[in-house]
């Protein structure tokens, strides 16, 4: 069985490139499309890193940074969809994803807060 984290937030950072793409293209939008191309792709990138953890402790925090790079990943979103850059049926198709990876992360932090505990 694969890595479902790390292939979600690989999968994930590709629409977000490719959203990008899309917003500076057809929709002329520079700033916002960078910020969210920014922490759109570093979520895949810190799931990658904590792969490497050196401790349980330093694998929670890089997983921790994922999961705020997410979260912020989601402002961006809404934000691109509440100012009419993003069209309603695009948005919550990746809406959707992101979601599933804040829950996803949340559930990882936790349960291996709780190994460490034990």
């Amino acid at each position: 069985m694969g890595n479902v984290v790390k292939e979600k937030s690989f999968a994930f950072a590709v629409r977000i490139v490719i959203l990008y793409k899309h917003l500076c293209t057809e929709k002329k939008e520079f700033v916002l499309s960078k910020q969210l191309l920014r922490s759109g792709t570093a979520i895949g990138a810190l799931v990658r890193e904590a792969e490497q953890a050196e401790s349980k402790a330093d694998f929670v925090h890089k997983m921790a940074i994922a999961l705020k790079e997410t979260n912020e990943t989601e402002y961006w979103l809404e934000l691109l969809h509440e100012t009419q850059y993003l069209e309603p049926a695009a948005f919550s198709s990746i809406h959707h994803n992101v979601v599933e990876l804040l829950k996803l992360l949340t559930s990882i932090i936790n349960s291996s807060k709780r190994e460490m505990s034990q």
